[in-house]
């Protein structure tokens, strides 16, 4: 299995008035090809920052990130443009959908950004995907019709439809109930097996992180475990990879 995504002694820090505030210290791992990963730990433990810095929405302080075996830091502002649109998905906790158009036009968009496709290429690619997630009969229901559930397989959707090698997740199922958060779970891991994506997700909720081929715990800005999960939800075999411990000076933002 080839890794997608590398993080080499990888630190943030926040200014905060007169502060420095470590959101991530010193964080290595490795996510290999078609992994379903979560990345677990209680709020303020980093996980969005992680995210943001694979998603190439943010720069580490210390650090190499590689994704898709590119050197994050040695990418022009174009060409960390071109990444984030050709090989990234992003799924946000407060789904981030367009307000004023509806279902089909929020999914499209990245297409439209893209400029590779022609029109009826488009409609085809997007009527597929949105009748994969269960959407087929709301293509022209704005965001504030859509239920919220609803509303992040829209998200998944818009996130899937450029086909990226990795779809980052920040707390997909926070906004959602217990049943349907399970199912958007369900969903990404299915296309997680039927397409071989990688998923990268974060969450601090024990029931999704059952789901994961593999949970990156972190502490206080720092992994403290990365192992695989079993069939009964325990820690697997896997070697750990890179943990770094011992404790924070204060609590790291996300």
């Amino acid at each position: 299995m080839s890794d997608v995504v590398v993080l080499s002694n990888v630190s943030k820090e926040y200014p905060l008035g007169k502060l420095v505030v470590p959101a991530l210290k010193e964080v290595s791992l490795s996510i290999g090809a078609g992994e379903f990963v979560s990345i677990a730990g209680p709020s303020g433990s980093g996980k969005t920052t992680l995210l943001n810095l694979v998603g190439c929405v943010d720069t580490p302080t210390s650090g190499a990130v590689i994704v898709d075996g590119l050197d994050t830091a040695r990418l022009s502002e174009r060409d960390l443009t071109r990444l984030r649109l050709e090989k990234l998905g992003f799924i946000f906790q407060s789904f981030n959908l367009i307000a004023v158009l509806d279902t089909f036009q929020n999914v499209e968009f990245p297409l439209l950004l893209q400029g590779k496709q022609s029109r009826k290429e488009r409609r085809e690619v997007v009527s597929e995907l949105l009748e994969r997630v269960g959407l087929d009969k709301h293509h022209h229901h704005r965001p504030n019709e859509l239920s919220g559930g609803q509303r992040q397989r829209v998200a998944i959707a818009r996130a899937l439809v450029t086909r990226p090698r990795i779809v980052l997740a920040d707390e997909p199922t926070a906004n959602l109930d217990t049943g349907t958060g399970g199912a958007i779970i369900d969903l990404m891991k299915s296309i997680n097996e039927t397409q071989g994506t990688t998923f990268i997700f974060s969450t601090h909720d024990a029931r999704v992180m059952k789901h994961a081929d593999r949970v990156i715990r972190l502490e206080d800005g720092r992994i403290v475990s990365s192992g695989d999960i079993a069939p009964n939800g325990a820690a697997g075999s896997r070697p750990e990879l890179s943990v770094q411990e011992g404790p924070a000076p204060y609590l790291a933002g996300e």
